[in-house]
């Protein structure tokens, strides 16, 4: 078979303008939610990215991917799940129009990378798949489900998700997509991995025959889908569910076309962007091998004999649907697309435009029916993507600053180029630049000529209505296994439109072309040499952002504490009054504090007293701005990774404030670091002074007067040195000092000896956060004293009890709790301590980085208790 790359044709920002201008129909939305950058190839050592804009090869491999008519969806639950050597063999060998759902952003998942969880974490995971989906080149979409965390049975994750929301996501992008085949990474068979995976499988074959029904979910407005079949793509570390299946191997091997590499480094190099999941340097076994073959089970649909795409018509004449005059038409289209692959010139890739306006027009008088007007709007793009590569046309609008205040004026450069040499029939006009979300057009009428820069100034403004920049899924509160948007064009899609999309419409050979933009910032120096960071799209933002120094804040009933609010101005000369909103019973002194900053990137520090109600209680405190009568209420926060497009997150600036009964011993403890979490301050708030330790340094003088070490989670895992400071670590506790270990990977470890005495680290985990807890040892300092520890101590946890338990340890440890998910054996192993010298050691894989700063009381007394259990 020959193959050939498949490269996303044009730069992001010229891809999602329509979108957010409503001058697209939501089967379009589709179109633009990879988010794949223009020639986005390996480098010839496959070694990393190499970007290319318009390569001849790109643009041969585009011909040929307009050529075929067949498609396939792949269906998973988290970033990382999905088969990167199958997607790009399907793109950019096979040349299908190829996509993967996530149903998930990863968010419930942990980060090896910084201590970003949670929204922060699915945010950057969004752009670790995007950034995937531009070397493999399918295109990337989404379910709202939240990624809450392991879930061991399929049942408990559907009622977690809302099964009938995701179904109808997935349903919505198999109407709007319209796959001829569907592809499960997961056995629909109940046990043996993630209750997410089961799902994304059970929930998927579901939805393959509920597309189809007219019926269901005739509120999303879209015809209906039937797919040919759906498949499980089988995989070894599911072996075991094949059982007596019939299996279908085919062979996925070969080598790109535009590259050179084979598949298998192409799909190396796509994994290795999940980053912040530990697969920066993943590089498949064998990858230079072009051998290569996948497996796949029958689900459901027509049955298969040679091959995956068996019984799918993949010539444009699949668009007629019985209509003879449409297949005669059909038939024409597909003959001038194989004569301009025939006739294409990679010397000259202008001389094949007349021909690809010639194929416009004919695809224009294309008659086909509203069910096949979802794929013939794909393939019209993809057109104009590949007339505008042939063109050598660039449009781009620039910005000097990248934020963007509502009601702001922005001074925008518009540059055109004409990089290839044209026939002299062909003639390149700009009629007008369009700014949709202002209502208004700019008549400018300029002829383009082969290499001669059009550059003009335009002024503005941004609608003082325009909403902050926030990832569309968090802009509405939502439950805990649900996104939540009232924008139902919006589902599906990787990430936000345009916030101030921009249209430029030419005439082109006698033919109305519109080309869709978006204002960015060009990078300079380091930041350009860095991945995925040329550019940077147009944020919304606040006059000033708001932001609590410290979180949570823990009091004892009564108490008063100094809260510390910054307010950091994001322009120059800027006034205005702050305050803090506490619920009844909490009382804030002084009610408003006045700010006047004089330079953008100023901050000013306020401190108000809030005095906690009698009660034990967590609540929210809420920061609030005024400025020029506006009331501003959000913080601003960057996420940024150098493999990604940095990312704005907008929430509003609460403090969590935890009213409990807490007792500490000692003063100070030692920290070292992990894979990151917010221990730090936390115990900070615990009254605790904290001194941070480095593995590469560390002696027993650092640690004299240190009453107890942590150890961030991970620290096994990530630190390089970590084998080297155990012998100090361990005459530390030995002469009297308490080593608390969070939970570790039991692979990868960096240390042989991770405790004093045998300790193994098993898979063992506990998902249920409402789990009974048994205490096994009443009497042990550790539920003891200072604080009397008892059932309500464990309520209120979040996302899992915890993970990573010791599932075999030396007789000198003692397990403290007991805890299980329902239908299991209790777990021991998720807290044990053992007394080594006149010191103490515990292990615990009980989750205090996601209880800690969610502010659970029980957790942090816990804690405390650790910390002085050799006091």
């Amino acid at each position: 078979m020959a193959v050939a790359a498949n490269h996303q044709r044009q730069p992001l920002r010229m891809w999602r303008r329509a979108i957010a201008s409503g001058l697209i129909c939501a089967a379009s939305l589709f179109l633009f939610a990879s988010g794949s950058l223009p020639g986005a190839a390996l480098s010839p050592s496959g070694a990393g990215l190499e970007m290319k804009r318009e390569s001849p090869a790109a643009i041969l491999h585009e011909l040929k991917s307009l050529r075929e008519m067949g498609s396939a969806l792949y269906i998973a639950a988290h970033p990382d799940d999905e088969n990167t050597e199958l997607l790009a063999y399907l793109s950019r060998g096979r040349n299908y129009r190829t996509a993967y759902m996530s149903l998930t952003r990863g968010d419930g998942g942990q980060n090896v990378l910084g201590s970003d969880l949670g929204a922060k974490l699915g945010i950057a995971r969004t752009q670790e798949l995007l950034a995937a989906r531009r070397i493999d080149g399918a295109q990337q979409f989404f379910s709202r489900a939240v990624d809450f965390g392991f879930s061991k049975d399929y049942r408990e994750t559907l009622n977690v998700w809302n099964k009938e929301e995701v179904l109808s996501d997935i349903v919505r992008v198999i109407r709007q997509f319209r796959p001829d085949i569907i592809i499960t990474r997961f056995s629909p068979s109940p046990g043996g991995t993630h209750g997410h995976h089961t799902a994304s499988a059970v929930l998927a074959m579901e939805a393959f025959k509920v597309a189809a029904d007219p019926k269901a979910f005739a509120e999303q407005g879209l015809a209906p889908w039937q797919a040919k079949r759906i498949m499980w793509n089988t995989s070894i570390f599911q072996k075991d569910k094949v059982g007596s299946s019939e299996l279908l191997k085919i062979d996925s091997g070969g080598r790109d076309s535009v590259s050179g590499e084979t598949f298998n480094n192409i799909a190396g190099a796509s994994r290795a962007m999940h980053k912040t999941q530990g697969f920066d340097t993943f590089k498949f076994p064998g990858a230079d091998n072009p051998e290569r073959s996948e497996s796949f089970a029958l689900l459901d649909g027509a049955a298969m004999k040679s091959d995956i795409m068996e019984g799918v018509d993949t010539s444009w004449t699949r668009l007629a649907d019985g209509n003879e005059k449409t297949a005669e038409v059909a038939k024409k289209i597909e003959a001038k697309i194989d004569q301009i692959i025939g006739s294409f010139k990679a010397v000259d890739v202008g001389a094949s435009v007349p021909d690809l306006l010639d194929l416009r027009l004919m695809l224009q008088d294309l008659k086909v029916t509203k069910e096949d007007s979802y794929i013939l709007k794909q393939k019209q793009a993809l057109l104009d993507r590949i007339l505008q590569s042939c063109l050598g046309l660039d449009v781009q609008t620039r910005i000097t600053q990248a934020d963007v205040v509502p009601g702001e004026s922005m001074d925008l450069e518009h540059r055109l180029l004409l990089r290839n040499h044209l026939s002299d029939k062909i003639k390149v006009q700009l009629l007008s630049v369009n700014y949709p979300t202002v209502g208004q057009e700019v008549a400018h009428k300029v002829d383009v000529h082969y290499n001669d820069a059009k550059i003009w100034q335009d002024r503005q403004i941004l609608p003082a209505s325009t909403p902050l920049t926030q990832p569309w899924w968090l802009r509405a509160e939502g439950t805990p296994g649900m996104f939540h948007t009232d924008d139902a064009r919006l589902i599906g899609s990787a990430e936000n439109a345009p916030a101030f999309p921009i249209e430029y419409n030419f005439e082109i050979g006698g033919q109305k072309i519109r080309m869709d933009d978006e204002p960015v910032m060009m990078l300079s120096g380091s930041l350009a040499a860095q991945i995925n960071k040329t550019s940077r799209r147009l944020d919304v933002i606040q006059p000033v952002a708001l932001h609590f120094l410290s979180g949570p804040v823990l009091f004892a009933p009564g108490a008063t504490k100094t809260v510390e609010v910054v307010v950091t101005a994001a322009r120059a000369r800027v006034s205005g009054r702050v305050q803090l909103a506490a619920p009844t019973g909490w009382k804030v002194e002084p009610a408003i504090l006045p700010f006047t900053l004089q330079k953008a990137g100023d901050q000013e520090h306020f401190k108000f007293t809030l005095t906690a109600s009698s009660k034990l209680e967590t609540v929210n405190v809420s920061a609030a701005a005024t400025v020029n009568g506006v009331l501003y209420r959000n913080q601003s926060e960057q996420i940024d990774y150098p493999h990604i497009p940095t990312q704005l997150l907008q929430s509003p600036a609460i403090l969590k404030a935890v009213c409990l009964d807490l007792a500490t011993t000692g003063k100070t403890v030692g920290y070292l670091p992990g894979a990151g979490d917010s221990l730090p301050e936390n115990l900070r708030q615990m009254g605790f002074t904290v001194k941070g330790l480095d593995d590469g340094h560390l002696t027993l003088e650092q640690l004299a007067g240190v009453d107890a070490v942590v150890l961030g989670v991970r620290a096994f895992n990530l630190r390089k040195n970590i084998a080297a400071a155990m012998p100090v670590l361990l005459d530390y506790i030995k002469g009297g000092g308490t080593v608390i270990v969070q939970y570790n990977r039991p692979d990868k470890l960096n240390a042989e000896k991770l405790a004093p005495f045998d300790l193994h680290i098993g898979p063992g985990r506990v998902t249920d956060e409402k789990a009974a807890v048994t205490f096994l040892a009443p009497e042990n300092p550790i539920l003891s004293t200072p604080n009397k520890i008892g059932p309500s101590d464990f309520e209120g946890w979040v996302q899992e009890r915890g993970l990573y338990f010791a599932d075999r340890w030396d007789e000198h440890f003692r397990p403290i709790v007991a805890c299980g998910d329902a239908g299991e054996t209790p777990l021991k192993g998720g807290l044990l301590v053992a007394q080594y010298g006149k010191g103490h050691y515990i292990y615990t894989g009980l989750a205090f980085f996601r209880q800690l700063p969610a502010g659970v009381p029980g957790a942090y007394r816990l804690l405390a208790n650790m910390l002085a259990v050799s006091k």
